[in-house]
């Protein structure tokens, strides 16, 4: 069940052309007009985009999961290790060059995976919702090992969620692997737990205490948001009551080497015992229950209610979201108990994101994947995709912090972003442009939103090619 809407169904907007609607639910809800896709969302576009969020998880289930993953890597990272220490390095059978190879080959396989699903799915609405969350749940795969988890982290806890509660959302996301290794939670020792008092009565350099990240990005990108009303103080006991959640095999051997390696891992050794308290209420000592019933408070908060509603409307319909609209999707997830459908439902149901054909700037990664579906592309491999984001500045599952990629023309609109965006139009006509005419590449990709100044300057190009790169690098295009 999605749940009951606050409000009944709106109508779209009257007085205006169906095209433009069908366009903005293909194109900004969804990832690009493949061919006739638009002519399929003609008909009733908020009924083309609801069905999406009714759908199951579409593609098919990747071959390894993140125990397998993690545990191929972890063993070359041994032997990575144990060769370092032995001073001995085989020619051309390097461990270190063995270690890197295949995380390599994991991140690019993912990669592709991706790209692959994102280019061909017929739930684009629903993908591109998977892509939100994923970065709204940022892990960046410029830390070891996260190249190798990251894709898998977002097919586990953030794909099965999308259409569900964010209260499970989350709890999966924190859970992870990817995200405690990322934040360094697996070695975040309570020091009043029995490992942390008899480890740091025998003194030493290294120390075992507290790491706050997990608990701080929760906080302040994942629920209330950095004004959501939370102290230094809410961080630490939060902190507090999520140490001992870890991974098994989180090292070789010693004391964090139990479990079952690469799924989850409750540490009750490194657990800080005690009640807490978090934004004012007290959680008795429950173990792990203890961190689960602060998330399940966290989701439900109106603070998280308020950043999530924002982040949404920024995405959908606007840098500088409408007040108004933020209300509604926040009133909205309180009233369902942080389910998501209702909310989504709400988005679609409110007039702000149909007033515009061109409210949003891509950014590179909806840049290329709406190429890829107005060519009806399936790229097939990984190597070739993610080159070229990297090259266009957003290299897959890299955003550099806990706080994703940005969501703004400010972030994505220099001089120089556009000049590689030109370029890469350019290598993509080159190959494409034989396959297609670029003025009914234009009709099928954008519809009524291929403005007459562009056609006409597609049309008058000297050739396929130019022509298609002056369609690529349009402002028509280029936007949402």
């Amino acid at each position: 069940m999605l749940g009951r809407p606050l409000i009944d169904e709106m109508p779209l907007p009257v007085n205006e052309p169906v095209d433009k609607f069908a366009v903005i639910a293909v194109n900004r809800f969804g990832l690009g007009a493949k061919p006739g896709e638009l002519r399929a969302a003609a008909d009733d576009p908020k009924h083309w985009l609801k069905s999406q969020i009714r759908t199951s998880v579409t593609g098919n289930p990747p071959e390894l999961r993140t125990p397998d993953v993690f545990v191929e890597v972890r063993a070359l990272l041994r032997a990575r290790r144990e060769q370092a220490r032995s001073g001995k390095a085989e020619s051309g059978a390097n461990a270190g060059n063995s270690y890197g190879r295949t995380v390599r080959r994991h991140y690019l396989e993912q990669v592709g995976r991706r790209y692959r699903q994102a280019a061909s799915t017929t739930a684009p609405f629903r993908e591109r919702l998977v892509h939100f969350w994923s970065n709204h749940f940022a892990v960046s795969a410029d830390k070891q090992p996260i190249p190798a988890l990251a894709g898998l982290y977002e097919d586990e806890a953030i794909t099965p969620h999308v259409g569900g509660s964010f209260a499970d959302m989350l709890l999966a996301a924190e859970r992870h692997p990817a995200m405690i290794l990322y934040l360094d939670n697996q070695r975040s020792v309570g020091p009043n737990s029995s490992l942390g008092k008899r480890a740091n009565r025998r003194g030493g350099e290294q120390r075992l205490g507290l790491n706050e990240n997990l608990a701080r990005e929760i906080l302040e990108l994942h629920t209330l948001g950095v004004d959501g009303g939370y102290t230094q103080t809410d961080v630490s006991r939060f902190a507090e009551a999520l140490t001992g959640w870890s991974i098994g095999g989180a090292s070789d051997r010693g004391r964090f080497a139990g479990g079952t390696p690469g799924t989850f891992e409750f540490r009750v050794a490194i657990h800080e015992p005690g009640a807490k308290t978090l934004l004012g209420k007290r959680y008795a000592e429950d173990g792990l229950g203890q961190g689960e019933r602060m998330l399940e408070d966290l989701a439900a908060h109106p603070s998280t209610a308020r950043h999530l509603a924002s982040k949404l409307a920024r995405h959908f319909v606007a840098d500088e979201p409408p007040a108004a609209l933020v209300d509604r999707l926040a009133a909205v997830y309180l009233a369902n108990d942080g389910q998501l459908g209702p909310v989504y439902e709400a988005l679609i149901d409110a007039d702000d994101p149909w007033r515009s054909l061109h409210a949003k700037y891509k950014t590179p990664h909806d840049f290329v994947v709406s190429t890829f579906r107005a060519f009806d592309h399936v790229p097939d491999n990984g190597r070739t995709t993610a080159a070229t984001l990297d090259l266009l500045g957003q290299a897959p599952w890299r955003p550099g912090s806990p706080a994703g990629w940005p969501d703004s023309v400010n972030e994505w609109g220099g001089a120089d972003a556009l000049y590689k965006r030109i370029e890469w139009s350019n290598t993509v006509a080159r190959v494409a442009a034989n396959r297609r005419d670029p003025v009914a590449l234009g009709d099928s990709a954008l519809g009524s939103a291929f403005s007459q100044r562009s056609r006409q300057s597609v049309a008058r190009a000297e050739s396929r090619l130019q022509g298609t790169t002056l369609l690529l690098a349009s402002p028509d295009f280029q936007r949402r």
